[in-house]
């Protein structure tokens, strides 16, 4: 495969001469991020990005609220597409504009909302602001947040570890990253949860019978063990981990398949649509399927995120240390679901809003009679984690400050295969001279910065200029500092550009 030569050290370093305080309305400041360990681990060769597999976006268009008041999507929990993005910035290229899902980029960040009240485990909030992109429009922001639970109160897990160790995985970036971040989930794992090991390659092979956490030092054994080589054969060693996932299912409990793989199967089961068949039927079984994707330059994007749509599941791409350890031990908490099968709908009255457009979530979008039929598949919330969605809104003649234009609903399930529980909210436009949150603030810079990226035909005025100046404007609740690593992303995506 061709190699780009590119030095990623002396790429930051341009960045950093090259952005001006004029350019970007604010003084340059230091990232403390890894920049020079990502280097020391991928080198300083990458991969030609050409031969990775993205679905098309077509985006949304705007709708008349006249013609179709209604619309309707189910949320997204992934954060792969952001992860993929910063992994082509750091190596000195723009990612493709295919690969730009900018719900995704949007739900990889953790937002200042509400915690659920009551019997709840989603909150729900809304909030109307100037379009920054196009001053004669309006945004709305729509949160949810599911239910924070500390470890001692999340329910036992029976996890089984999928491993690609197929050629193709072989590498620092790919099998020796994910070695290291799963024995780290493993320290912080409740005695009483379960692990599994199965690994694919020409063959199929469990290398670890379900064994208690309490044992550590016999499953991090096994996966220190793990190495790369051969074909692979996905297909199989999935409905060996759903057989497994059925064998020891904890009812009640988290029974999750963690598949980790760069998606590029070619022996055994290997067609997109018959895996996804797979998927669905253990649908009703209540097992999720937690998808991680590696590496670059045969990455398999669509087959994964497609996979992980069907099967109760999330997608995340690991593409260095610092996302591990987001993943893994940050995040970890997400990895249990507290709403299943959550949908989201919002009606506008046409009397104040002219035309919408949703922003992202193309392959999510439902049919409005989907909302309350429960039969219908839609994405999970993890524990203390958040969603977020913005419509761009065209107002009507009659838009007005502190009136209702729309409404909010949601629907969830406290478990897969219930019955889903409502949340309603009217959304009020706020009153003049109303400052916006800082939620939306943030989060608009996030739909500016992917608008950007993929060159918009909808992007109006958007450029990273100003997804720098509304991001780096709105950096609270960063305990990790992952906003402000999205604000040097922006600067050194501009110097690309």
């Amino acid at each position: 495969m061709k190699k780009i030569q590119i030095i990623l050290a002396a790429a930051v370093a341009v960045a950093a001469v090259s952005c001006s305080k004029a350019d970007f309305g604010g003084g340059w400041y230091s990232y403390n991020g890894s920049y020079a360990a990502d280097e020391a681990m991928f080198g300083e060769e990458v991969e030609d990005p050409s031969g990775n597999n993205f679905d098309e976006i077509k985006e949304n268009d705007f709708v008349k609220a006249a013609d179709e008041p209604t619309s309707t999507f189910s949320i997204d929990a992934d954060g792969a597409a952001y992860a993929y993005m910063r992994r082509c910035i750091k190596n000195g290229y723009l990612p493709e504009p295919n690969s730009v899902r900018i719900e995704e980029y949007l739900n990889y960040f953790t937002f200042d909302y509400a915690d659920p009240t009551g019997e709840e485990t989603v909150a729900i909030n809304a909030e109307i602001g100037d379009c920054p992109w196009n001053a004669e429009h309006k945004l709305l922001r729509l949160g949810l947040k599911g239910k924070p639970m500390s470890d001692n109160d999340i329910p036992d897990a029976n996890y089984i570890f999928l491993v690609d160790v197929s050629g193709s995985m072989l590498g620092v970036d790919r099998l020796d990253l994910l070695k290291t971040g799963l024995c780290n989930m493993v320290d912080y794992m409740k005695p009483t949860d379960r692990v599994a090991i199965i690994t694919y390659s020409g063959s199929v092979q469990k290398v670890l019978e379900s064994t208690l956490a309490k044992d550590a030092a016999v499953i991090k054994k096994a996966i220190k063990k793990l190495d790369a080589s051969g074909s692979t054969a996905g297909g199989a060693a999935m409905k060996m981990a759903y057989d497994e996932a059925v064998e020891h299912y904890m009812p009640g409990g988290n029974n999750r398949i963690i598949m980790c793989t760069d998606g590029d199967f070619n022996v055994g089961v290997s067609n997109t649509d018959a895996l996804v068949e797979m998927v669905e039927s253990y649908l009703d079984k209540g097992i999720y399927l937690s998808i991680m994707g590696f590496g670059t330059g045969n990455f398999q994007d669509a087959r994964m995120e497609s996979l992980s749509n069907h099967g109760n599941g999330t997608y995340t791409y690991v593409d260095s240390e610092e996302e591990m350890m987001k993943v893994f031990v940050n995040e970890r908490s997400h990895f249990y679901s507290v709403a299943n099968d959550t949908k989201c709908q919002i009606t506008f009255d046409p009397q104040f809003v002219d035309s919408y457009r949703l922003i992202g979530y193309e392959n999510r979008v439902m049919n409005n009679e989907d909302f309350e039929d429960d039969k219908k598949d839609a994405g999970e919330i993890g524990a203390g984690q958040t969603i977020t969605a913005l419509y761009e809104i065209i107002p009507a003649d009659g838009f007005a400050p502190e009136t209702a234009v729309a409404r909010f609903d949601v629907r969830y399930k406290l478990a897969l295969g219930g019955e889903s529980r409502p949340l309603s909210l009217n959304v009020v436009a706020p009153s003049d001279g109303t400052a916006s949150s800082a939620n939306f603030n943030f989060a608009a810079g996030i739909a500016a910065y992917g608008l950007t990226l993929r060159s918009s035909q909808y992007k109006g005025q958007a450029s990273f200029s100003m997804a720098y100046d509304l991001v780096n404007g709105a950096r609270v609740s960063d305990a990790f500092g992952y906003r402000a690593r999205l604000a040097e992303l922006i600067k050194l995506a501009s110097e690309l550009q």
